[in-house]
Order: C-alpha cells, then sequence, then structure tokens
C-alpha cells in the first residue's frame, strides 16, 4: 500500500494490522480498499484539491479512513469534534465555508444541523451504498506539495476560533523528519490518544503508518481514563505514545506507564522536572517535543536526559530554523531572552480568511535566502543555552495552555461578556493546589435593567468556585481594603457555566468563578491582568450542604477536598465538576479510589453521578460483601503501627507466615 497525499510512500506488509480500535482492525490491504473507495465517492461529490471536508467522527479506523480518503482526492480535511458544543461546530463550518461533512451514526444528529451533504460512514469507513457516486482515480497524487493538508482551529483572542491552514509539504516534512529521529519500525505500536482537533494527532496517526506499524486508537473515553488507557497499552503491545503532561500523569497516577512503552512524547505544554524524571524511569526514551499549530505540530525535539540537566526544547528539526528576536525582531545574544520565530518548511500558509492577522504573525524571513520565505511569531520567551538547545520561559501576551490545549483568553471573555447577567468580564489563570493551571472567570454581574458590556475599573471581589492560598474575599466579608465586598446573585455561577458549556469546549469552561464590582484597570485604562485576585476558599455549589454519613463518603469527601484544594467541608451531594473538577482530577480520585479501597469504579459512571454520595454507593455496588467501611476503619489502625507491631498482627492472622 502507499498512503495518499502528505504521508511518504512506504512499503508495507498488506495482511499486517494498520489501525485498530473501536469496532475492530483493518490490515493494510483493507485500510488501502477502504480509503481507494471512499476517495472515489468523495471525487464524486466534487472533492478536489482546495477543497475543504469537514471531519465530524469518532475515533475508529473510519476515521483514519476518512482522512486518507480526504487526501488521496485532493482535499484538505477540517477536523470537527463531536464533543464539542453545536455553537462551536457551527461557528466553525462557517467560516470554513464547509458543505460536506463526514461523520458516523453514533454521532449526534443535530451537531450537523443545517449542513448540506452528509454522508455518514460505517467503523471501517465504509460508505453508504446510494452515495457511491465514484470517479476513477487518475493514477497520480490530485493536489501538488503546497496544496492544503488541514484546516485546523485554534482558540482566538477576538472571540472566534481561528482556522490555521496547513499545506500538504509541511505535513510531509514533518513525518520525514520524525521517522528520522524515532527510528521506529513495523514492529512499533502507537497508542493515539488525541483529538483531531488538537494537531499533534497529525504525527500519532500518520508516522507509524508511513512506516508499515500499528495504530491503537484509545477511545476519548479510555484517553481520559488513566486505568483503562493502561489496559489498553498493555494489552495491544503499545511501543510509542505521545501524551500532554497533564495525561502523561494521570497514566502514572493509575499504576505507571508499561514498560513496553519504550518511546514516549511530551509536548503541548512545559514538561515538568519531576515528570521528567518519572517517564524516564526502567531506561525509557523521552522526547520533549515543541511547536505551535502555525509551524506544523512540532518544529523543536529534545532527548531529555537526566538530572540535573535541564528540561530544555532541544533544537530544531529537519527544514526548520528557529530564531530569537528581540522587540525590533534582531537576534538576541546567546543567553538572552528574546520571542522565538520559527522559519522553514513547516511554516502554515497562514489564518483562513484573516489577511490582516496573517500578515502581523507570519513575517518575512529575510535570514533564509529563499525568496518569499517567511516565519512565525510564536509569542513564546526563550533562551538560547550553551550548545544551542533553546530554554522555554513562557509567554509574552495573554495566549495560554491548559492540559495541551491552546486558549485565547479573549475568547472565554467574548463568551462571558455575551450573557446578559454579565456587564464586564474577564478570564485569568490560577495554579491549583496540584500545582495545575485551571482557568478562572472573573465577572462583574448586571444590575437587574441596567447596561451591559461597560469598561472596566477598579473594585474588590467575591469568589465562587475553587480555593487559592493567596488572599481574596468572600460574599459579605471586607475585602483587604477595608471595603465591603458584594454579594453575587446566588444562582450565578450555575446557569453561567451552563451558557458557556453550550458555546465552548469543555476545556474553555472556568473552574472559577470571581465576582468583581468592578474590574481593575492600569494607569493607562486597561485591564490589569496582574491585579485580579487569586479564587478565594468558598466551594460553588448547587446543592444543599449534606454532611457525610458513613466512614466511606467521609473518606471521599477528603479525598475530593484534597485533590480540589477545598478548605470548606465537601457534602455528599456536591457536584465534583461544579466544585472545579475536570477529567483529569477525576482520574485522580478514580485512581485514589482504586488505591484504597482495591475497587476499579468505572470513570464513566463517576461522570454520570459526580457525587460523593453517587461514588460511595457505585463502590458498595460493585462488590455487596465488601465491608467498605470496616476496610477503612481497619487500615486506619494498620497506618499506626510499626515495623513490628504490624509484623505482630499479622503472625496471629497467620501464624508462620
Amino acid at each position: 500500500m502507499t498512503l495518499p497525499g502528505p504521508v511518504p510512500h512506504r512499503p508495507a506488509a498488506p495482511e499486517a494490522v494498520a489501525v485498530t480500535g473501536t469496532g475492530g482492525a483493518l490490515t493494510y490491504r483493507e485500510l488501502s480498499r477502504r480509503v481507494d473507495d471512499l476517495a472515489a465517492v468523495l471525487r464524486g461529490y466534487g472533492v478536489g484539491p482546495e477543497s475543504l471536508v469537514g471531519l465530524c467522527m469518532e475515533r475508529t479506523p473510519g476515521m483514519v479512513v476518512a482522512l486518507l480518503a480526504v487526501w488521496a482526492a485532493g482535499g484538505a480535511y477540517v477536523p470537527l469534534d463531536p464533543s464539542f458544543p453545536a455553537d462551536r461546530l457551527r461557528m466553525v463550518r462557517e467560516d470554513a465555508g464547509i458543505d460536506l461533512v463526514l461523520t458516523q451514526d453514533g454521532v449526534d444528529r443535530d451537531l450537523l444541523r443545517g449542513v448540506p451533504r452528509v454522508l455518514r460512514l460505517g467503523w471501517d469507513g465504509a460508505a453508504p451504498a446510494d452515495a457511491r457516486r465514484a470517479v476513477p482515480a487518475t493514477g497520480d497524487d490530485p493536489a501538488p506539495p503546497g496544496a492544503l493538508a488541514y484546516l485546523i482551529y485554534t482558540s482566538g483572542s477576538t472571540g472566534r476560533p481561528k482556522g490555521v491552514a496547513v499545506p500538504r509539504e509541511a505535513v510531509t516534512n514533518l513525518l520525514a523528519s520524525f521517522a528520522g529521529l524515532l527510528g521506529l519500525t513495523p514492529a512499533d505500536r502507537w497508542l493515539a490518544v488525541t483529538t483531531l482537533s488538537f494537531d499533534i494527532s497529525v504525527l500519532e496517526l500518520l508516522l507509524p503508518l508511513s512506516l508499515g506499524a500499528r495504530v491503537v486508537l484509545a477511545t476519548a473515553r479510555e484517553a481520559a481514563d488513566g486505568r483503562a488507557l493502561r489496559e489498553l497499552a498493555v494489552a495491544e503491545g503499545v511501543t510509542v505514545m505521545q501524551a500532554t503532561p497533564a495525561t502523561w500523569r494521570i497514566l502514572l497516577e493509575a499504576g505507571g506507564v508499561p514498560g513496553t512503552v519504550r518511546t514516549r512524547l511530551c509536548g503541548g505544554e512545559a514538561l515538568p522536572r519531576d515528570l521528567a524524571d518519572a517517564l524516564l524511569a526502567g531506561g525509557a526514551r523521552l522526547w520533549n517535543v515543541y511547536g505551535p499549530t502555525e509551524t506544523t505540530v512540532w518544529s523543536a525535539a529534545g532527548g531529555v536526559r537526566p538530572a540535573p540537566a535541564p528540561v530544555d526544547l532541544g533544537e530544531a528539526i529537519a527544514e526548520t530554523s528557529l530564531y530569537v528576536l528581540d522587540d525590533a525582531g534582531l537576534p538576541v545574544p546567546d543567553g538572552e531572552v528574546g520571542e522565538l520565530h520559527i522559519g522553514g518548511t513547516g511554516v502554515a500558509r497562514g489564518y483562513h480568511g484573516m489577511p490582516a492577522r496573517t500578515a502581523d504573525r507570519f513575517r518575512p524571513d529575510s535570514w533564509s535566502g529563499r525568496s518569499g520565505a517567511r516565519m512565525y511569531g510564536t509569542g513564546d520567551l526563550v533562551r538560547l543555552a550553551p550548545g544551542g538547545r533553546l530554554e522555554y520561559l513562557g509567554r509574552a501576551d495573554q495566549q495560554v495552555k491548559i492540559r495541551g490545549f491552546r486558549i485565547e483568553l479573549g475568547e472565554i471573555e467574548t463568551a462571558l461578556r455575551a450573557a446578559p447577567e454579565v456587564r464586564q468580564a474577564a478570564a485569568g489563570v490560577w495554579t491549583g493546589p496540584d500545582g495545575s493551571p485551571r482557568l478562572v472567570a472573573y465577572v462583574v454581574p448586571a444590575e437587574p435593567g441596567g447596561p451591559a458590556g461597560d469598561e472596566p475599573s477598579t473594585g474588590p471581589g467575591t469568589v465562587a468556585g475553587e480555593p487559592s492560598t493567596g488572599p481574596g474575599t468572600v460574599a459579605g466579608e471586607p475585602h483587604a481594603h477595608g471595603e465591603p465586598a458584594p454579594t453575587a446573585p446566588a444562582d450565578l455561577w450555575p446557569g453561567l457555566r451552563e451558557r458557556l458549556r453550550r458555546s465552548l469546549p469543555e476545556y474553555m469552561v472556568p473552574a472559577h468563578l470571581v465576582t468583581l464590582t468592578a474590574l481593575p484597570l492600569t494607569p493607562n485604562g486597561k485591564l490589569d491582568r496582574a491585579a485580579l485576585p487569586p479564587p478565594e476558599a468558598a466551594p460553588a455549589r448547587t446543592a444543599a450542604y449534606r454532611a457525610p454519613g458513613t466512614a466511606v463518603e467521609d473518606e471521599l469527601a477528603g479525598m475530593w477536598a484534597e485533590v480540589l484544594g477545598i478548605d470548606e467541608p465537601v457534602g455528599v451531594d456536591d457536584d465534583f465538576f461544579e466544585l472545579g473538577g475536570h477529567s483529569l482530577t477525576a482520574a485522580q480520585i478514580i485512581a485514589r479510589v482504586q488505591a484504597r479501597y482495591g475497587a476499579a469504579v468505572p470513570i464513566v459512571a463517576f461522570f454520570e453521578n459526580p457525587t460523593v454520595a453517587g461514588l460511595a454507593g457505585e463502590l458498595e455496588r460493585l462488590d455487596d460483601d465488601l465491608d467498605l467501611s470496616e476496610i477503612a476503619a481497619l487500615r486506619d489502625e494498620l497506618d499506626g503501627l510499626d515495623a513490628d507491631e504490624l509484623a505482630a498482627v499479622l503472625d496471629e492472622l497467620a501464624p508462620g507466615a
């Protein structure tokens, strides 16, 4: 089989498994046939070079078929994540001008309401019989190297997501670079955990196929459940995995990375030293990878070395140039801080339909020696360390990364200001008790019948959500300047959160709400983000507080408080996600429950009933014969024994053991 479009043509054993996932597996021969069949159908629909086709699909082998078939027909794909709100998907479709979407029967039909042409595929990418308007292939790649490969939407500072247009030659260069860097073989099995809407999926889906290796697709639920992810990796004999730091942590907390996973890539946000050390354990190879969407997934890679060596960004991949420039656009001396600019083959065309924005961020590359060459200003602050390796120091603007997803705070602020109950709004980031960044919404509530959207001014605030270790104000208490803090409407946060969920992906919905009398300003009248207060210690509740009634409920409530950093008591009816929890902190709870009780609670059960009472009930359901209260009490007693006392107890229970 030869793969279409920007995927390098490499021979593969036709009967070897190419991709496996929900529904079954496809060999390379079957994958090739499905791709050819669907590509013929797409050509019948008029798909060719520069055509945009939406992919709104679950993570099955059919998703891979659909992607490759779009390329084989000469077109480009646009990811439409079925977990995103319908309003956001509609916004993307309208901006891209999509009139054809490939999807599956299991995807909610309401997500694609208004799309002129929707083609529903089987788990294996098979098109329905009535769609087979085939147009024969010409035998040649129907699109040149400079043709569009995909249009992927990232968070936009203007309040609308912006589409990054990536050409085929950029994808080809990425795959060729990492093929040489990683040294994979057809015997490798790559665990793919990333949604199509996150561009790092390009590498994990296509590099294995370009080398004749196997892609193992994790479902969205498996990717969020450390235990399920580990079980899948063990069952499939996975040897390679790429993930964000957050996903690596949930896997480590669920029993550790299986020893077969010898090649590990970490990217999407900064790689902490402690996580790097954990991933290096057992002699595994670890790569710290870096790159914005605008330069095609990854632009730099560094093999991580054991401490005390620093965790850095490494060096540029093939056909890529890295420049550290000052505010005037001139190179800074080695060792000094500057903004990272990236040039080379991986640079995208720009932003779809946004020529001014494109010109601002994609600038002429006068150092390349190539006519028309451009470089992208990343907004990342770096320093060139001795040996030519880059050290990442942070952002120069208001863009943030949460669990690997790039987020423009302005997009959240626009969504907040659209709510009728909000007069002014801002968004910020707070570092939680576990060291992970969490989004905070700052809102000046609208007065009944009053104006909305006024300019910000200074003032104190109140909070709903998770706590911080720093100062703050609680409704009705004096703030740091001695003025009374306003009282927020009791129902503001639940309704506002639900409104946000209808327009923003879940990862962009803030974990906390702080209400203010006004937003703080700098002397020149701009929002003073540094003066925004941290969240307070009062959790947001929609249910009345009800205290734990059993030892197990009391212990579970304590786990929640510790993971979420909540100082106030957690009630048995409190919603975990309304207190600021998210999928990764939920995975931490499940891992702690299993370690404490030996009970493997399915994470989906926790999502369906995310309360202390619900989790305690699930534990009881898993084993009706298990007295969890007695086990909790016994473990507390054993925890207080020293080694000699514990040995005596064990000898009494099992003499001679």
